[in-house]
């Protein structure tokens, strides 16, 4: 098999876990960059990183990166790029990106020529003058950076942090992405309790059993590049046979998820069942200041309510506040919260011992950390 240059798209702060991920599967990492982790593999890399990547958005081949100060260059280097290597004569080939700080800042005029150039180069191979694009989907991506062009495309479709199992969510859900990255941040380990008092629709405690079952986040999922003839459907076939002999299905460990709605825990319930790792998870309707644990050591990993709607700051500066008070009789655990809030730390108490800057969405946030000491 060839070797193929890959890139990883990461929510940014996720970058560095992103680019360990890809390591751990066999991979060598070329660049980590702002959003994004350039990596080399083969066909099955496509596969595995697909089904494996946990903090990861999605998973492009990259075709080709060169400068563009013109439309001309734009054109000319797009064209020379081997698009037929991967793209077949009845293929769909949308083109989306983006435009940042360049000279080519019209999204809609670079799509338009990357389009055509991508079509005169097919007209090379292909004795076609129309391509009908009937067939498997190849969405290319184009980035313009400081008048640096990548050219890519997409090989996971819908994003990766849809795993397959939240069908239904509450009014703010955590991308799961974002929450397996919590839980890899932490030093919660299959032999560790976990405590999420605001579980929500269960997306922290279910990436965490996810994790320590070590179930492959993808694997109740299809992907776009399933149906791409240069990948052999035996690769996926043998990478989710690998995937699921992987699984410590007789693994035992504690995960508690909790939340004052009643609609939530609901909800987590179906989600964690959809998982499959409903038998790790025990979901109770709960008022934060009702936590308990009989474990000496363990993790709190909580997303809190972040305050950001009119009429809501006082509240949650109120819940940050009793957080203090309710997580010190935790005195031997670990705490691990992310919210937006930029004086969290008054309002709990105490000062973190590391902040790490993250993106919930949109929205600038901080998973402040607090370490427990190590257990005995």
């Amino acid at each position: 098999m060839a070797k193929i240059e890959l890139t990883a798209i990461t929510l940014f702060g996720l970058e560095a876990l992103a680019a360990r991920e890809i390591r751990d599967l066999g991979y060598e990492t070329v660049t980590v960059e702002d959003g994004r982790v350039t990596f080399i593999g083969d066909e099955m890399a496509i596969c595995r990183s697909n089904l494996w990547l946990r903090t990861a958005e999605r998973v492009l081949v990259k075709l080709g990166e060169f400068e563009a100060t013109t439309f001309e260059a734009l054109f000319e280097q797009t064209k020379a790029l081997p698009w037929t290597d991967w793209i077949p004569e009845n293929a769909a080939f949308p083109v989306k990106g983006y435009a940042l700080k360049s000279k080519l800042f019209s999204v809609p005029d670079c799509q338009s020529i990357i389009k055509k150039a991508v079509v005169e180069s097919m007209k090379q191979v292909y004795p076609n003058t129309w391509f009908e694009e009937k067939g498997p989907l190849y969405q290319i991506q184009f980035a313009l950076m400081k008048d640096r062009a990548t050219l890519m495309i997409d090989t996971s479709g819908d994003g990766l942090h849809k795993r397959g199992y939240r069908e239904n969510a509450n009014e703010a859900p955590l991308r799961e992405t974002l929450a397996a990255a919590m839980v890899q941040l932490s030093v919660w380990n299959a032999g560790k309790a976990l405590i999420d008092p605001f579980c929500g629709s269960g997306t922290i405690p279910i990436e965490a059993a996810l994790i320590g079952a070590n179930i492959a986040p993808g694997l109740q999922r299809e992907f776009a590049a399933q149906s791409w003839e240069r990948i052999p459907k035996a690769l996926w076939w043998d990478a989710r046979k690998e995937a699921h002999a992987q699984i410590k299905s007789e693994q035992a460990f504690r995960i508690v998820g909790s939340d004052i709605d009643a609609k939530n825990i609901a909800l987590a319930k179906e989600n964690a069942a959809l998982a499959e790792v409903e038998e790790w998870i025990s979901f109770e309707q709960l008022p934060v200041k009702e936590i308990t644990s009989q474990d000496s050591y363990g993790c709190i990993l909580c997303n809190p309510p972040y305050g950001e709607r009119l009429g809501e700051l006082k509240e949650a500066e109120n819940l940050y506040r009793q957080m203090g008070r309710i997580f010190s009789r935790f005195d031997t655990w670990s705490y691990y919260i992310l919210t937006s809030h930029e004086k969290f730390e008054y309002l709990f108490g105490r000062k973190a011992n590391k902040r790490r800057k993250m993106y919930n969405g949109m929205l600038k946030c901080n998973l402040y950390q607090y370490f427990g000491p190590r257990p005995k």
